[in-house]
């Protein structure tokens, strides 16, 4: 029998696919307001799904490439996420609340502070999402020309998680009394200073935010290179990963589930959940028909927009002609896949740029409810998936589609809950609690 899956849900602008701001269900503005989210977050937890999931960057990392791609994206408005789920918190009680925020351009008391209070604001449901910038039009909006170099921006994180981790053991689960006859609020033996010196930060301590529900929120990350392995092996609870195809997905999942030894840790403290973009329909023929409804939305200029920095400037082709050959591309690997997919699926230009503009680079997956409950058995089966973060095409109709029809198969097949596990998101994740790093020890406090 198939174990039971976890599944998330990432809203961010308003939905995956880069037409999806002009399909005539969605509203435009939908992403600047807060009815839109609390439609999502409301009607994705009473599917009784794990979490929603808020992606983030710093700056307008679209660019202007082609000239005039950049005006028809919809991919540039949108709202802070750490403020929209403080919001979504008093309004829903079980779902999983989980956004980005980079260690780059922010300082680990900001962080170790905002989502501990996230975490007590939703009574025990919050997660950070670990990413480090890697744009140069991040990097401007923060005193810098360009962004800093690769290794440095994953030293650079990989201390500053182990300091927000740090920070979110100041207090220890029973530290204040509340003895209102003695005077005494908290027990001054059960708060530390964490007195933390490194290459990169320098932090006293402790946090001003007493232990949270959950111990500490969920850390998540995505980072499929050696150093966010390193990161995600250590700390990550889950991990959201981009893999392709089958076999890619295994390796992936037998590489971090296998470094997990190296820091103490057991296969089941992390779930790994790739991300999928799905078009469900009764038929296969009719879900075939949403997935082009979708793509005769993308401005040609938005098209091209996608295979610029890969393929190079090819405004000067027909775009329903063959795929040229790659035009000074940015990187010569990527490029060569891509001309080999063309050439492979005979895709026109038009073809190509949809395919990736369809699920913003996740994986597609376009059938009937049985199809795509199928796919993410086999995942599963195969041991390449512990769950999946759901990436709608368009929002709310592309949520509505999985959870009315794909949904019901999942819970036939006994994939899926049908109620919440406990109230924390760590609670239905099914990750215990952790321990505080000073468990056991009166080591005293400010220092």
């Amino acid at each position: 029998m198939t174990r039971q899956i976890k599944l998330g849900l990432s809203m961010r602008y308003l939905g995956y696919h880069a037409g999806a701001w002009r399909h005539p269900e969605v509203d435009p503005e939908g992403a600047s307001k807060l009815s839109h989210f609390v439609r999502i977050a409301r009607t994705a937890e009473a599917a009784k799904l794990d979490m929603v999931f808020l992606a983030d960057g710093i700056g307008i990392r679209t660019k202007d490439e082609p000239p005039g791609a950049l005006c028809r994206s919809a991919q540039t408005a949108e709202m802070e996420p750490l403020t929209l789920l403080s919001a979504l918190s008093a309004v829903t009680s079980h779902i999983g609340l989980v956004a980005t925020a980079s260690t780059t351009y922010n300082e680990p008391f900001h962080i170790a502070r905002k989502w501990a209070s996230l975490d007590h604001l939703s009574g025990g449901r919050a997660g950070w999402n670990i990413v480090t910038s890697w744009s140069d039009a991040e990097a401007r909006n923060f005193n810098r020309d360009e962004h800093l170099d690769y290794a440095t921006r994953y030293e650079r994180a990989a201390e500053f998680v182990e300091v927000v981790k740090g920070l979110w053991d100041s207090w220890d689960e029973d530290a204040l009394v509340n003895d209102k006859q003695t005077g005494i609020f908290f027990d001054p033996a059960k708060l530390h200073a964490l007195n933390h010196v490194g290459k990169h930060f320098k932090v006293k301590g402790p946090l001003s935010v007493k232990r949270t529900p959950q111990g500490r929120p969920i850390l998540v990350q995505a980072g499929a290179s050696d150093q966010g392995i390193d990161i995600a092996a250590e700390s990550a609870d889950v991990v959201y990963s981009v893999s392709q195809d089958m076999e890619q997905g295994r390796a992936y999942y037998a590489k971090l589930k296998g470094r997990l030894a190296r820091h103490g840790r057991s296969p089941d403290e992390l779930l790994i959940m790739p991300g999928i973009t799905h078009f469900i329909g009764a038929t296969r023929q009719e879900a075939q028909d949403k997935y082009e409804k979708l793509n005769a939305l993308v401005d040609p200029i938005l098209g091209l927009s996608y295979l610029y920095g890969q393929m190079g400037d090819l405004s000067g082709y027909d775009v329903d002609g063959p795929v040229p050959e790659p035009n000074n591309p940015q990187v010569r690997s990527i490029a060569k896949g891509l001309l080999e997919l063309a050439h492979r699926e005979n895709l026109t230009i038009r073809q190509l740029y949809t395919t990736i503009a369809a699920g913003f680079g996740t994986r597609l997956v376009i059938g009937t409810p049985q199809d795509v409950v199928d796919d993410m058995e086999a995942w599963v089966e195969a041991g390449a998936a512990d769950g999946f973060n759901l990436c709608p095409p368009y929002l709310p109709g592309g949520m509505d589609d999985f959870i009315q029809l794909a949904l019901p198969e999942l819970r036939r097949r006994g994939m899926f809950r049908t109620e919440y596990e406990g109230k924390t998101l760590r609670e239905s994740l099914g990750l215990r609690k952790p321990r505080s790093r000073y468990e056991g020890k009166n080591s005293g406090a400010i220092k």
